[in-house]
């Protein structure tokens, strides 16, 4: 899109560069060049990703930085608590359906606001721990927590306020809130350094406060329709020109619905392998390497470039899903993990991991916004909470079961080979069952203007 400067006014333009085509730069414009005229929608969203760098850095990537330091003075082992955060993270996948159904109702404002309160709390409570059993209760907590704030329920805001504009719109959210290991990883170390765990949790527990229950309970709304605005920002006149020929027809089916069609299932058992494949990769490349002979430093640096890759990531290929079928983008993704772990086999060079890490990471970056995109084209924004929250549930045990699984595996044939040879099976698999939901998706849709 191009602006008139004279009317201050859209007008039609064809995409010239990736920039325009990613969009991201037009949102940033949106939200701080044209102050007067920025949809409530584009900034709504802003604002959520800021709160998603908090309560993903919080909840999610700062724990590795306390695992020493709580094993230290507790004398608790590892596995004892890393524990408590597989548990959370499995909470969090039986939560998402239920929490899923209540959004596709609600606004997200009460959940969101409780779930970021709720954190905030735990966070507190983890920092006073001397039981193992109150430990694993506040996990289950979090686990809770973790399904009203982190990625699921933005999902569905995004769901509900774009359509043409639903690629940009991703983009910006997990580009943004991709910020969250880099901000926070660093900033908990540094605080447990200067001064103890316990202290730095109290701190985190207050930026958890302050940076997402003023954004949750004061800007969220459930629909464009609560502020006199249309999908994608537009005003509602401009909105019911364009709608009808931008966006494809949808199906509003309910999750019972979805659940009875090969679709889901097949749409489930891609990101079920790719994000099985990448989780069980990103926790084992570092033994991996240092096995190999790579210095640990190396496999590291490595680990940190591979997070790196993942902005880029998103900000490139998750926009082409606006100019190329999502099924296709996907496909592409998950075909880059199979060449990138062909690398990985067949090499014994740094040259050769490096460019592992630069295809892995890429796609690493693009899997969990494809999913919310795909799932938005097949169904819509009338049940999406419901539906992406059954397949976020098959993702989440994926997630849980990778390094355990990877690990087995390991023990058994004393080595990584079989592991990575089974990943880049999985891999290919899941390019085929996206492609597949592409296809049957448009029988479907033939079927039914024929009809």
């Amino acid at each position: 899109m191009a602006y008139d400067g004279s009317r201050r006014t859209k007008v039609d333009a064809q995409p010239r560069t990736i920039w325009e085509v990613t969009g991201v730069i037009e949102a940033i414009r949106q939200g701080f060049e044209r102050t007067g005229d920025i949809s409530y929608g584009w900034r709504m969203l802003l604002a959520v990703a800021i709160a998603q760098i908090t309560s993903w850095g919080v909840l999610y990537y700062s724990f590795t930085v306390f695992l020493d330091p709580m094993s230290r003075e507790l004398g608790w082992s590892v596995a004892t608590l890393t524990g408590g955060y597989s548990l959370a993270l499995l909470v969090s996948g039986v939560a998402a359906i239920p929490v899923g159904r209540w959004l596709d109702r609600h606004s997200p404002r009460g959940l969101m606001t409780v779930g970021s309160i709720l954190a905030t709390l735990l966070v507190l409570a983890w920092a006073t721990i001397d039981s193992l059993a109150v430990y694993y209760l506040i996990w289950v907590g979090i686990g809770l927590a973790m399904s009203a704030v982190l990625y699921e329920p933005a999902f569905v805001i995004v769901a509900n306020w774009f359509r043409r504009k639903r690629s940009r719109a991703l983009t910006l959210l997990t580009v943004v809130a991709g910020l969250a290991s880099v901000i926070y990883v660093p900033l908990a170390g540094w605080l447990v350094m200067t001064w103890e765990w316990r202290t730095a949790l109290i701190i985190m527990a207050g930026l958890l406060a302050i940076g997402t229950i003023p954004i949750h309970a004061f800007l969220l709304r459930r629909s464009p329709a609560d502020v006199g605005e249309a999908v994608d920002g537009e005003p509602p006149a401009r909105a019911d020109q364009t709608s009808g020929a931008a966006s494809p027809a949808r199906a509003t089916l309910t999750l019972g619905d979805a659940l009875r069609q090969q679709v889901f299932w097949w749409t489930a058992l891609a990101f079920v392998l790719a994000n099985f494949t990448m989780l069980a990769i990103f926790v084992h490349l570092v033994p991996y390497l240092t096995r190999e002979g790579f210095t640990p430093g190396f496999a590291a640096t490595m680990i940190g470039v591979a997070g790196a890759m993942a902005l880029p990531g998103r900000l490139i290929i998750t926009p082409l899903g606006e100019v190329v079928p999502r099924q296709y983008v996907a496909a592409g993704i998950f075909a880059s993990q199979v060449l990138a772990l062909a690398v990985l086999l067949g090499t014994d060079s740094r040259a050769g991991v490096i460019v592992f890490v630069v295809l892995f990471g890429a796609g690493f970056g693009a899997v969990t916004p494809a999913r919310a995109a795909i799932v938005a084209d097949l169904y819509g924004s009338a049940n999406f909470g419901a539906i992406n929250g059954a397949l976020a549930t098959g993702v989440t045990f994926s997630r849980a079961a990778a390094p355990v699984t990877a690990g087995l595996i390991v023990t058994l044939t004393d080595s990584y080979a079989p592991v990575f040879l089974t990943l880049l099976i999985a891999s290919l698999v899941a390019a085929i069952a996206v492609l597949r939901t592409r296809w049957l998706h448009s029988e479907s849709s033939n079927a039914s203007r024929e009809a």
